[in-house]
């Protein structure tokens, strides 16, 4: 299990713990946490739980692969360092105490 802080556009911040082998939009979406969508239901193939990883995250975390780089293109404001689809992170022990902001909108 895995303690993580969604932080909204507005500042609002939710801590919630998401178990393992879930995805950090499954986190979400279990929990309520508004600002991610997630209209492809966790496929990767939307940008619609699109994320910034908190800057003290970014190298902690798995490496997106191909699929995840290209649907970030479709991403509102994507970063190249710091943006993610939540469906694509799969929670561990490891991820205890994660920190994602969530966009100002998602499209």
């Amino acid at each position: 299990m895995a303690k993580i802080t969604y932080i909204e556009h507005n500042g609002t911040e939710h801590t919630v713990d998401v178990a393992n082998g879930l995805t950090v939009m499954e986190g979400a979406r279990d929990n309520n946490i508004p600002g991610i969508e997630a209209d492809c239901g966790g496929a990767c193939a939307c940008s619609t739980c699109h994320v910034y990883v908190d800057e003290a995250w970014v190298e902690k975390i798995p490496a997106k692969d191909a699929m995840e780089t290209d649907m970030l293109d479709f991403a509102f404001e994507p970063d190249a360092a710091r943006s993610r689809l939540t469906c694509q992170v799969k929670v561990t022990d490891a991820l205890d105490g994660l920190v994602v902001h969530m966009p100002e909108k998602q499209i």
